[in-house]
C-alpha cells in the first residue's frame, strides 16, 4: 500500500477515535471511551506500578489523571490514592498547603464512597471508618470532633447493627471529646455509649470467626474502660440507666455479665441495679462476679452469715489473684466484726499469700491484736502493753510490702509505740526483764516478737 494512502487511512481512524473519545467521568463509564479509555488504563497501570514499590513521587502524576478522568475504573485508585496523598502531606512543610492536602485526602475517601460505597465487603461504613482513622491520626489536638461524629453517625444510622468496627470506635472517641468540651452533652455521651455497646454485644454474639470475635471483644472492653474512666457516669446516673435494662435482660446472661462488670469497674457495686444483675446472673450461671455481687448485697445488709460463704465462693472461682485477695480480705473483715479473730487472721493470711504486696490484711491483723490486748492479759497491765509489739510488727510489715499504705501505717506505728511499757516496767516485770530479748505474745495471738519500751 502506498505510504501516503496508509497515513491518510490511519489519520482518518485516529480522527474518528478522537470524535468518539470521552473520559469516564464525563460519560459515567468505568474507563471512558475511545482514546480516553486507553489513556485511563495506561495511567492506572503506570501509577500502580510505581505505588507498589512506594515510589509515590513518580506515581503522583499518573494517579491524578486516573483519579480525575476515570474515577469509577478501579478501587486501586483509592487504595493507592490515600497513600499517595498521605505521602504528599508527610513531605509538605507549609501549614496552609498541608491543610489543603488533608482536605484532598478526605476527598479521596468521599469519592470512593461515591463510586464504590455499595461494595458488599468494603462499603460506605468501612470507608468512613478508615476516613475517620486517617483524620484522627493526622489532626491530633486540632481534630474537630463534630466532623468525626457526623461522619461516623451517618454510617451507624445507615448500617445499624452491621456497621464497621472502626466507625463505631471513632464515633465514641468523637462523642467523648464533644462531652469533654461541653458538659451539657454528658447525657448524650452516656446514651451513645449504651447504643454502641449494644451493637457490639450483638456483633460479638453473631460472629463465629475467632479473630473477628476477639477484635470486637477487645474494642468492647476498651469502650467500657473509656466510659468507666470518663468521670461522667456517677452511680446514681448508672442506677437510673441500668435498673430497667437489667430487668429487661434478666434472662440474657451475656448482658448481665457485662452490666455487673461495668458497674463493678465504676465502683457502683452497692446499687440496686448491680445487685439485681448479680442475682439474675447467679441463677443462670454462678460465676465469681455474680457470687461477689450477691455477697456485696449481703454485706450491705450486714448479713455476714450469708455474705461470708458468697465471698468464699467468689474467691474459689476467681482467677485474678488481686481480686481473689480482696475477697479473702472482705471475709476477714466480717469475721473480725463478729469477733472471730483467729479465723479472721486465717483469711488475712490467705489474702497476703494470694497477693504478697497487699498491705490491708496486715493492718487488719494489727488492729485485731491491739483491740484484744486487754483480753489476752486481763490481769496484767504491763503484759497487755506487750501486745502492741505484735500489732506494730504487722503495721511495719504492711508498710514494707505495700507502699500505698505507707502514710496510714506510719501514723499507726507512731500511735501504738506510745502504748509500749516503759523501761522501768520491763526491768521490774519477771516475764520481761531485758529490752531486745525475744518474747512470745500469749493468748490467741501467739506471735514471736521483740521486747521494746516507749522511752
Amino acid at each position: 500500500m502506498n505510504i501516503k494512502v496508509f497515513l491518510s487511512i490511519a489519520g482518518c481512524y485516529m480522527f474518528i477515535a478522537g470524535i468518539f473519545a470521552q473520559k469516564g467521568v464525563d460519560n459515567e463509564t468505568r474507563f471512558g471511551s475511545g482514546v480516553d479509555s486507553v489513556n485511563c488504563v495506561q495511567n492506572i497501570s503506570l501509577f500502580s506500578s510505581y505505588a507498589k514499590t512506594n515510589n509515590f513521587k513518580d506515581a503522583l502524576e499518573f494517579w491524578q489523571k486516573a483519579y480525575n478522568e476515570c474515577p469509577a475504573a478501579t478501587k486501586d485508585i483509592y487504595l493507592y490514592g490515600v497513600r499517595i496523598v498521605g505521602w504528599q502531606i508527610d513531605n509538605e512543610n507549609d501549614p496552609l498547603k498541608k491543610e489543603a492536602l488533608l482536605k484532598d485526602l478526605l476527598a479521596v475517601y468521599d469519592k470512593r464512597i461515591k463510586y464504590f460505597g455499595d461494595d458488599p465487603k468494603y462499603g460506605k461504613d468501612w470507608i468512613i471508618g478508615r476516613k475517620a482513622q486517617d483524620y484522627f491520626q493526622r489532626t491530633g489536638e486540632k481534630m474537630e470532633p463534630q466532623l468525626l461524629y457526623n461522619w461516623t453517625k451517618e454510617a451507624i444510622n445507615e448500617y445499624g447493627d452491621n456497621v464497621d468496627l472502626l466507625a463505631l470506635s471513632y464515633y465514641m472517641a468523637a462523642s467523648n471529646q464533644l462531652m469533654l468540651a461541653d458538659p451539657s452533652k454528658k447525657e448524650c455521651y452516656i446514651q451513645d455509649y449504651l447504643k454502641i455497646s449494644a451493637i457490639l454485644e450483638k456483633q460479638i454474639t453473631s460472629v463465629t470467626e475467632t479473630k473477628e470475635k476477639e477484635a470486637l471483644s477487645t474494642t468492647k472492653s476498651s469502650l467500657d474502660i473509656g466510659f468507666a474512666n470518663s468521670g461522667v457516669a456517677d452511680c446514681e446516673t448508672l442506677q437510673n440507666i441500668y435498673t430497667e435494662k437489667v430487668e429487661q435482660n434478666k434472662n440474657n446472661l451475656n448482658y448481665l455479665k457485662e452490666a455487673i462488670s461495668l458497674l463493678s469497674r465504676m465502683r457502683c457495686n452497692e446499687i440496686e441495679a448491680y445487685f439485681a444483675a448479680a442475682t439474675y446472673a447467679h441463677k443462670l450461671e454462678p460465676t465469681a462476679e455474680s457470687a461477689r455481687g450477691l455477697g456485696m448485697k449481703a454485706l450491705r445488709d450486714k448479713d455476714y452469715n450469708a455474705a461470708i460463704p458468697l465471698f468464699d465462693e467468689a474467691a474459689n472461682m476467681e482467677s485474678d489473684n488481686f481480686v481473689k485477695a480482696e475477697d479473702y480480705y472482705k471475709i476477714a473483715a466480717m469475721l473480725s466484726e463478729q469477733k472471730n479473730y483467729s479465723k479472721a487472721r486465717q483469711y488475712c493470711l490467705k489474702a497476703v499469700e494470694t497477693n504478697p504486696n497487699y498491705g490491708a490484711p496486715y493492718i487488719l491483723i494489727g488492729h485485731m491484736y491491739a483491740t484484744t490486748a486487754a483480753g489476752v492479759y486481763p490481769d496484767d497491765k504491763v503484759l497487755q502493753q506487750t501486745v502492741y509489739y505484735a500489732a506494730v510488727d504487722k503495721f511495719e510489715k504492711a508498710r514494707q510490702v505495700d507502699i500505698s499504705v505507707s502514710d496510714e501505717t506510719t501514723k499507726l506505728i507512731g500511735v501504738y509505740r506510745g502504748y509500749y511499757p516503759s523501761t522501768e516496767d520491763i526491768i521490774m516485770h519477771p516475764a520481761l526483764k531485758i529490752k531486745g530479748a525475744s518474747y512470745t505474745v500469749g493468748g490467741w495471738i501467739q506471735e514471736r516478737t521483740t521486747i521494746r519500751s516507749k522511752d
